[in-house]
């Protein structure tokens, strides 16, 4: 028995040891990474006193590698994702948002040209109106991920923008908090974003996207408006296909939806313009008509079930009707790891992929009809596990 216990002291001690170098080993590392990063920092117009200020004394945050692994728009049901966005309580609370500030919103709509609607859905997916506060350091954070070299250099070139919002805007160190992806404010600008988007709306000589709502709402239409909003523009909206449509069909003008049967759920007519057909969930779920503005909303967060949470939030509180066909009950959206593997498949097979990241945009989706239809498949450019099986079993 006392052996027992020396063995597995000795075994207890050793991780202890073990660990303890391997953290040290990494605190190593990390101030081997700060310090090839000053002079880049440097040639960018950071101080020394601001770099040292910034980051002299953080390390790695474990939290920020763990949530690197957990996408909320990957993975969950489309529909469900979407009506847990677009909730009635959010609903509500954005109409009594869209009332408290309804001069605001007159402003920003004569200068932007930018729905309130669209930017009170994006504040509420956000923040819920302001109510979740940004609480990392968005420092860390950012040091963390161009550490580990998550999506590099990327997060990299985030930080040293960062660094220099702090030296340029006079932000105190403690005022510089983030998502733990390093996205800042009420409406989760990246500090790129926000050297390119952020404006003084209420005129206080200060941009603050944290805690100043008409900055907030402001900066967030200058940001759709600098991406190409199209003012009047709806985003999309819910479609019904008549029977034997040609699933292969994916764009078309307004006038030539109309001419193939192709019908508004909501009886409204067609706007000018073309748009693409769209089924997140597949043939057997909902179809929609997105426009130019749904890759706008896109450009804020490349991710489809978000975009159609932006624009169904947006309709619900400006008093549109409910989808009205049903989304699939067994919807399983693909992991992010799965929607890569799909991407490196279609490119095996010769299709362009515009990137590796798990972005499934309209032209793979285009790629994705293709392969359906040599598979036997409905053509519907909806990325499923049993497409990925089937293009794995064809493999050579």
């Amino acid at each position: 028995m006392i052996l027992g216990r020396v063995a597995a002291l000795t075994i207890f001690f050793g991780a202890l040891c073990g660990a303890a170098h391997a953290q040290q080993l990494r605190a190593q590392s990390f101030t081997a990474f700060l310090d090839e990063l000053w002079p880049d920092a440097q040639a960018k117009g950071v101080t020394r006193a601001n770099f040292d200020h910034a980051l002299k004394s953080i390390t790695p945050d474990p939290r920020v590698i763990a949530a690197t692994k957990h996408q909320p728009e990957y993975g969950k049901p489309f529909g469900a994702y979407v009506n847990a966005i677009a909730s009635k309580r959010r609903v509500a609370d954005g109409q009594q948002k869209a009332k408290q500030w309804s001069k605001t919103f007159d402003a920003v709509e004569q200068k932007f040209g930018v729905e309130r609607w669209i930017l009170l859905a994006l504040w509420g997916i956000e923040t819920d109106y302001g109510a979740e506060k940004d609480r990392w350091d968005v420092f860390r954070s950012l040091a963390t991920l161009a550490f580990v070299r998550y999506r590099d250099p990327y997060f990299r070139n985030e930080l040293i923008v960062a660094l220099r919002i702090m030296q340029d805007e006079h932000y105190p160190r403690d005022k510089m908090v983030s998502s733990w992806a390093g996205a800042m404010g009420q409406t989760q600008f990246m500090p790129s974003n926000f050297v390119d988007y952020a404006i003084d709306f209420s005129g206080d000589g200060r941009r603050d996207i944290w805690t100043n709502v008409p900055d907030v709402l402001g900066s967030t239409a200058n940001y759709l408006r600098k991406e190409h909003w199209q003012p009047g523009l709806p985003w999309g909206f819910e479609v019904l296909v008549p029977k034997g449509f040609d699933y292969r069909r994916s764009r078309a003008s307004f006038a030539d939806w109309q001419s193939l049967g192709v019908r508004r759920a909501d009886n409204k007519p067609f706007p000018k313009g073309d748009g693409i057909l769209f089924f997140p969930a597949g043939a057997a779920g909902p179809a929609f008509i997105v426009t130019k503005n749904y890759d706008v909303l896109k450009e804020y967060n490349n991710s489809d079930a978000y975009a159609v949470a932006v624009g169904r939030l947006a309709d619900l509180m400006h008093g549109g009707a409910p989808i009205r066909t049903a989304w699939p009950a067994d919807d399983r959206q693909l992991s992010r790891d799965a929607r890569i593997a799909l991407q490196k498949k279609l490119a095996s097979l010769g299709h362009k992929v515009n990137d590796f990241e798990g972005h499934i945009d309209f032209d793979l989706r285009d790629a994705i009809r293709a392969e359906q239809v040599k598979l036997g498949m409905v053509s519907d450019g909806n990325p499923t596990a049993l497409l990925l099986t089937k293009l794995r079993v064809g493999s050579p």
